[in-house]
C-alpha cells in the first residue's frame, strides 16, 4: 500500500509540468491551494530560521520531529532565511483568525501566521507533506489554511477503563499531528450495577487522580498523579492541544459514594449523590479545591467539566437541586478563573432555578437530555457532539463500536447538531469532537482496542471540524489517510506500511534474540517450530511492557497472553519432547491457535449473560502481538516468522 500511496503521489506531482500542481493530500484538508510548477526538495543544509523569540519552540519542535522521522535534524537560527530554508515568521493577517496560517513554497519554505499556533500547525502540515515522497519534497505554490472551529476533540473514558499515562501523551501527540486541539480526559465513572450481583459494594468504580483531601479515594488499579498529570497537560499544551478534565458529578458518582456512603442516594441508587445530603457541598467544593487551588494548579488548563448528566427527574424538588448543584458547580470553578464545561441536562431537568449559562460551554449529545435549540436560547455556547454519529462504545452492541467514517465524512459537521442542522459556524457552536466511552467494565477490550477504534476516528473528524468543505472524495480520503503517519515517532497501531507478508524471520529464535518491532498489530500471523520443554509457570515468549505472550502461562502451564490486567489462555499445553508448528494469527476481534496446520482454539468475543440482567455483555480477548527481544525460555524455537497479513 505505501508504494502504490507514493507511486500515486509521485505521477501526481509529475503532472505540475503540464499545469499547476494540485493540492497536496494533508489530514485535515487544507482551504486554498494555488499550485505553480516544480518542486522544492529539502537539501542536507536546509535550516529552520524564525523572526519571534516565540517560535523557538515551535523551530525546535520542526526540527526534532524531522529528525525522528527523516533521519537529520535541521539547524535552527534566529535571523534572516536564505534559499532551501524554512522561514518561520509571524505577520498579521486578519483573515487567518486565530489559527490559521500561509505556506509558499519557492525556492524554500515560508510560513507566515498571526500567531504561534497557526506556525506550529502549518509545521504540521509541512511533515505529513513531506513523510509521503521519498526525497520529502514539495510541491510549489501557495497554501492558505484555517480551521472552521475552533473546538475540534476527543474525549476519552478513563474511569471505567484505567488508560495509562504514556498512551494519554501519545494521544496528545498524535491529536496535535492531525490539529485536534481539544483532549478531554473523563476522570471518574462506574459500571452498571446488573453486571456486578445487583450490589453496589461489589460494583466496579474508579476515580483515577491521587488525591490528599481524601486519602483512599484515589483507584488502586490505576491512576495518575498530581505531578504526572499536571506535566501531561504542560506537554500537551507545548503542542496546542488543551487537556479538559472532567471530574463527573452528581450522577456516575459511586466512586464518592463508596468512599463516603453518606454521599449516595437511597432513592436513585449509590451512583447518584443525595442532593439533599448536608455535608455535600463541603465534600466536593474540597475536592474541586485541591486540584484548583495554586499558581500552578492541578489543572492547569482553561477549562474544567463538571459533568452535570444523566441525574434522575422523576421529582420536581430534586430538578430543582441538581439546577442548584450545577449552578454552584460552574461559579465554584470560575472563581478559580476556569471555565466551566457542562453536559447539561437543561432540557431534561427544566425547572425554575436558574443556571448560569454566560461563558459556559455546553456539550450537546442527546436531545432529550440537551436540545440544542434549548440550549441556545439559554444563551449557551455549545460544542456539538451527537451521541449517534460520534460516540464509540467498545463491544457493547450499542451506539458504535467503530464510527463509521463514510457517513461522517459525507454527512457530518458540528453544525449536524443531536436535534437540528444550523448553518456552518454558527456563533453558538464552538466545534466538535467524539469520544470512546468504555461502559462495560472488563469486557477485555485493551488500548490497543481503544486506539484501533480511535484513529479512523480522528482522522475523520479531524477534516471535518477543520474544513466543513473539503473537496476530496471519501474514497480518496480513505484510501490516502493510510499513508500519513500517527504523529512524528509514533506508531500505536504497530503497523509495518513499508512491507506486505514476511516482516521478520529467524532461523533460530534463541532468548534474547531481538526482533525490530515493539509488537505488531491487527492484521498478522506469527509462526514457529516448537520443540517444547518442560517449561516453569511464567515462562514468557515476549514482553513488549504492553503485553506478554506465555509459553507456559503463570496459573495452568498453557500457552496463552496477558494485557491490560486479563490473561487469556488457549486450552492447549505442549507435551515436553513434543515438536509442534504453532501459528497464531490475530484481529480486531479474536486470536487463533493452529497447531500442525490445524485450528486448535480461536479466542473470539465472548457472550457474557447475567442473572436478572437484560442484556448480555461481550468479552473480547484480542492480542496485539508483542515482540522485541525475546525472554528465557527452555524450548527450541526454530523458523520463527513475522507477517503483518493472517495466513
Amino acid at each position: 500500500m505505501k508504494r502504490t500511496l507514493t507511486i500515486f503521489a509521485a505521477a501526481s506531482l509529475c503532472l505540475s509540468a503540464l499545469a499547476g500542481n494540485p493540492k497536496p493530500f494533508v489530514i485535515p484538508e487544507l482551504q486554498e491551494w494555488k499550485g505553480t510548477s516544480g518542486l522544492f526538495v529539502p537539501e542536507g543544509d536546509m535550516r529552520i530560521v524564525f523572526n519571534a523569540e516565540e517560535l523557538r519552540p515551535v523551530a525546535e519542535a520542526l526540527s526534532e520531529d524531522w529528525l525522528t522521522m527523516f533521519g537529520r535534524k535541521p539547524e535552527i537560527t534566529c535571523g534572516k532565511a536564505g534559499k532551501g530554508d524554512i522561514c518561520l515568521s509571524l505577520k498579521k493577517d486578519r483573515s487567518l483568525g486565530e489559527e490559521g496560517y500561509s505556506v509558499k513554497v519557492k525556492d524554500g519554505i515560508q510560513v507566515c501566521a498571526p500567531k504561534a499556533v497557526g506556525v506550529y500547525w502549518a509545521t504540521r502540515t509541512i511533515l505529513q507533506i513531506a513523510e509521503q515522497t521519498p526525497e520529502h519534497s514539495f510541491p510549489k505554490g501557495e497554501a492558505r489554511d484555517w480551521p472552521d472551529y475552533g473546538f475540534r476533540g476527543f474525549m476519552i473514558d478513563a474511569g471505567r477503563k484505567f488508560i495509562p499515562m504514556d498512551y494519554l501523551k501519545d494521544l496528545a501527540r498524535i491529536m496535535s499531528y492531525y490539529k485536534m486541539n481539544v483532549l478531554h480526559v473523563h476522570l471518574n465513572d462506574c459500571g452498571f450495577k446488573q453486571f456486578f450481583e445487583h450490589d453496589w459494594n461489589k460494583t466496579y468504580a474508579a476515580f483515577r487522580l491521587e488525591c490528599d483531601t481524601y486519602p483512599g479515594l484515589t483507584a488502586r488499579d490505576g491512576s495518575y498523579t498530581k505531578k504526572e498529570f499536571g506535566e501531561f497537560q504542560d506537554e500537551a499544551a507545548g503542542m496546542f492541544v488543551n487537556v479538559i478534565p472532567e471530574i463527573d458529578v452528581p450522577a456516575h458518582t459511586l466512586a464518592f459514594t463508596q468512599y463516603k456512603p453518606e454521599l449516595g442516594s437511597k432513592t436513585y441508587g449509590m451512583d447518584h449523590l443525595d442532593l439533599f445530603y448536608p455535608g455535600m457541598y463541603d465534600f466536593f467544593d474540597a475536592l474541586f479545591k485541591e486540584y484548583l487551588e495554586g499558581d500552578k494548579p492541578v489543572f492547569r488548563g482553561p477549562e474544567v467539566h463538571i459533568g452535570t448528566d444523566e441525574y434522575s427527574n422523576r421529582d420536581q424538588d430534586v430538578v430543582e437541586k441538581f439546577r442548584e448543584f450545577t449552578d454552584h458547580y460552574i461559579r465554584y470553578v470560575e472563581s478559580f478563573g476556569k471555565r466551566a464545561c457542562v453536559w447539561g441536562s437543561l432540557t431534561y431537568a427544566k425547572g425554575v432555578t436558574p443556571v448560569k449559562s454566560e461563558n459556559v460551554l455546553m456539550y450537546t449529545w442527546s436531545r432529550d437530555f440537551s436540545a440544542t435549540a434549548d440550549m441556545f436560547e439559554l444563551g449557551y455556547k455549545t460544542v456539538s457532539i451527537p451521541d449517534g454519529y460520534v460516540y464509540i462504545v467498545p463491544a457493547a452492541g450499542y451506539y458504535h463500536d467503530y464510527l463509521d467514517i463514510r457517513r461522517l465524512y459525507d454527512r457530518w459537521t458540528p453544525a449536524h447538531t443531536v436535534d437540528s442542522v444550523y448553518q456552518e459556524r454558527h456563533p453558538n457552536i464552538e466545534g466538535g469532537m467524539f469520544a470512546v466511552w468504555n461502559d462495560n467494565c472488563g469486557n477485555g477490550i485493551s488500548v490497543y482496542d481503544i486506539h484501533h477504534r480511535t484513529m479512523p476516528a480522528l482522522q475523520t473528524i479531524s477534516v471535518k471540524t477543520w474544513n466543513t468543505g473539503r473537496t476530496l472524495g471519501f474514497e480518496k480520503f480513505d484510501l490516502r489517510r493510510g499513508s500519513i503517519s500517527e504523529a512524528p515517532g509514533i506508531n500505536r497501531l504497530a503497523l509495518v506500511k513499508e512491507m506486505s507478508g514476511e516482516i521478520f524471520r529467524a532461523d533460530e529464535l534463541a532468548p534474547g534474540t531481538e526482533v525490530p518491532f515493539r509488537e505488531i498489530g491487527y492484521d498478522y500471523t506469527v509462526s514457529f517450530t516448537l520443540e517444547a520443554a518442560d517449561e516453569p509457570l511464567g515462562t514468557k515468549l515476549f514482553d513488549s511492557g504492553r503485553s506478554i505472550f506465555y509459553l507456559s502461562d503463570p496459573v495452568s502451564g498453557k500457552l496463552g497472553f496477558a494485557r491490560d490486567g486479563y490473561l487469556f489462555t488457549f486450552n492447549f499445553r505442549p507435551y515436553p519432547g513434543e515438536k509442534l508448528d504453532i501459528r497464531i494469527c490475530g484481529n480486531n476481534k479474536s486470536t487463533s491457535l493452529f497447531v500442525n496446520g490445524q485450528l486448535q482454539e480461536t479466542l473470539g468475543i465472548r457472550k457474557c449473560l447475567y442473572e436478572n440482567s437484560n442484556r448480555p455483555t461481550y468479552q473480547v480477548r484480542t492480542l496485539a502481538f508483542p515482540l522485541g527481544k525475546a525472554c528465557d525460555f527452555r524450548s527450541r524455537i526454530t523458523d520463527f516468522n513475522v507477517s503483518n497479513v493472517i495466513l
